[in-house]
């Protein structure tokens, strides 16, 4: 269906069925073409990401365990203090010798509980922290990300990395972080509490570790592979969904639901299958645990008989260090558990770092710097993956301030073309030079105050007005904020709202309309002043009496600027200084109004079809 008007049938010789074909493609490629999933991280590469993030945090990490430590300490006197009451009750001591080992009992109980509160809030601080830098640095190079990158992998990975991952490792930073400090921290001591009673018993104490070392090395030889299948899984599952849900208008309309119902099942059964294996795997380990404790403790209670038999111990120091071998089963098992999510948070850990280093394609501050606002392509096309080509040798030559328009019916590759030349796509081949300058030699910096793309989706971000327009411009003050306003026609409505600039818009808060989310958006491009502006039917959601409102605003907006505009209004299309028609992904005709409107070309059966429609 034509963009501008659907009841005429003379527009129906300008329509390329591309843009059906290019639809299908797109939802079938999604059941054939292959997946280039974002990279994960190597262990080097995880483990140099958290030095480099535990780095600024040096002081905080030894607060905390400072504070693990004494905890841990003040812990292990509990054994003995009770051992000692098992000598007293053994050698028949007045009720009276009781009272001083209960106190001390008490005194421990309160200071290993004021510590060890102390000690994990410490750690979770410190956890935190660093999961909050780690979410910085994925979201800032999420959003620096090539669409091209972002396509290819499918928006289910990244979307998994988004949600599933930083839950996750979130989770563990929170929960699992200060638990196995502590259960590490109570084993090694421990350890050198048994050796303190009697070095036998903690000999006969480490018969256990073989078994619980070969369990360890068992279970992370299944773990860490199976974990990492179990995200990438995840990941597909959710793509998976992305592409039926997103699509799903087009999947019934060319008969797939069968097949992409059976790719979501297939998905999800390969998911679930993995979460069974887990399961089972994990049942496997804490069996193999119990045993190895068993053993463990049978071995202490007889080393213990024949040393109280040969009057080397007493019967308290073989009950201290029968508790203190029993007290080493919940670090242990806490350790060893923490073990299971620590490799679920590190596959899930390694995929934000992945992301996060990726290597940047810009050229950083020392871009070049564009001429001027011209824009010109040579032999420029484009396909995307698994499609038809959208582009064919496009050339074009736009001067300095000139004003462009391009029309053409759904399919005809406007909307590419545009944002090729914004530099979110990157073309397959040609070449794209904005201000004398190749697009791939501008940094981020340079393109972002070089050439704005605004299309008809805009969006609203949570937080006041003025937060939102300091988005383009984050010095700009607040004159400056309302003058961008004005120019764009939004000053009225912005100083009636209750607050003002102050006023919190976007979602749960003032929603503004389908026209001042535009003028919003035309605002900050004033902000932001390139010398080149692209309007992509920004002007399309809105109704007549909107339209006639954005298309002042955008024309304040564009003044002094090269303009290209993707005209939804042939209207737009009239008022520009050139027309460029394409048809299938190729230049059909250029020239002004005048020249095209008359004659039997494209362009003007679709103006006399738009003219009597208006009639």
């Amino acid at each position: 269906m034509s963009e501008f008007t659907s009841e005429s049938s003379t527009q129906s010789e300008f329509t390329s069925e591309s843009s059906t074909q290019s639809e299908l493609s797109s939802v079938s490629s999604t059941q054939s073409e292959p997946v280039e999933r974002l990279p994960v991280a190597t262990g080097k590469q995880t483990a140099g990401a958290l030095r480099e993030l535990l780095r600024g945090n040096r002081l905080l990490a030894a607060a905390a365990l400072g504070a693990l430590l004494v905890s841990t300490a003040i812990g292990l006197a509990v054994a003995p203090l009770l051992g000692s009451l098992v000598d007293l009750v053994a050698a028949h001591r007045a009720p009276s010798a009781l009272v001083l080992p209960i106190a001390a009992l008490a005194v421990v109980a309160v200071a290993r509980g004021l510590t060890s509160a102390l000690g994990a809030i410490l750690t979770s601080r410190l956890g935190e922290t660093m999961l909050a830098r780690l979410r910085e640095r994925f979201v800032a190079r999420t959003l620096d990300l090539p669409l091209e990158t972002v396509e290819r992998a499918g928006s289910g990975d990244l979307t998994a990395r988004v949600t599933n991952d930083v839950a996750l490792v979130g989770e563990t930073v929170r929960e699992g972080l200060p638990q196995l400090a502590q259960a590490v921290l109570t084993i090694v001591l421990t350890f050198g509490g048994l050796g303190a009673l009697d070095w036998r018993f903690l000999l006969v104490a480490l018969i256990a570790v073989p078994l619980q070392l070969h369990t360890l090395r068992w279970y992370l030889r299944h773990a860490v592979p199976l974990y990492a299948r179990q995200r990438v899984a995840s990941g597909d599952t959710q793509q998976s969904l992305l592409d039926t849900v997103g699509g799903a208008s087009t999947v019934r309309a060319f008969g797939l639901s069968r097949g992409h119902t059976e790719k979501v099942a297939g998905a999800s059964w390969s998911a679930a299958e993995l979460m069974l294996r887990g399961m089972r795997l994990v049942t496997r380990f804490y069996g193999r645990l119990n045993l190895a404790e068993f053993i463990g403790l049978g071995a202490i209670l007889v080393m213990g008989f024949f040393l109280v038999r040969a009057d080397a111990v007493t019967i308290g120091a073989t009950t201290a260090a029968a508790l203190y071998f029993h007290s080493l089963f919940n670090p242990i098992n806490v350790a060893l558990a923490l073990v299971d999510d620590a490799q679920a948070a590190a596959a899930s850990l390694a995929r934000l770092v992945g992301v996060v280093d990726i290597p940047e394609t810009g050229h950083g501050e020392s871009g070049r710097r564009p001429g001027g606002g011209t824009v010109k392509t040579s032999a420029l096309h484009h396909s995307y993956a698994g499609g038809p080509p959208v582009l064919h040798d496009v050339h074009l030559d736009i001067a300095e301030g000139e004003r462009v328009a391009i029309v053409g019916a759904s399919g005809a590759g406007k909307t590419t073309l545009a944002t090729i030349i914004a530099g979110v796509h990157t073309p397959a081949g040609g070449s794209v030079l904005l201000g004398g300058v190749p697009l791939e030699e501008l940094s981020p910096e340079r393109l972002r105050t070089s050439v704005a793309l605004i299309s008809q989706e805009v969006h609203v971000f949570s937080g006041t007005l003025a937060e939102d327009l300091r988005l383009a411009k984050p010095s700009a003050t607040d004159a400056e904020l309302r003058a961008a306003l004005d120019r764009v026609g939004a000053a009225d409505w912005a100083q009636a709202l209750e607050h003002g600039l102050d006023t919190v818009v976007g979602d749960g808060a003032h929603r503004l309309t389908t026209t001042q989310a535009q003028q919003l958006a035309l605002a900050r491009l004033l902000l932001v002043d390139p010398p080149i502006v692209i309007l992509d039917e920004a002007t399309a959601e809105a109704g007549s009496a909107g339209s006639r409102v954005l298309e002042r605003a955008a024309e304040a907006a564009l003044h002094g600027r090269t303009a290209l505009i993707v005209a939804h209004r042939l209207t737009q299309a009239a008022a520009a200084d050139r027309i460029i028609v394409l048809d299938a992904g190729r230049v059909v005709q250029t020239g002004s109004h005048a020249e095209l409107s008359t004659g039997d070309g494209p362009y003007a059966k679709l103006w006399a079809a738009w003219s009597d429609n208006r009639n």
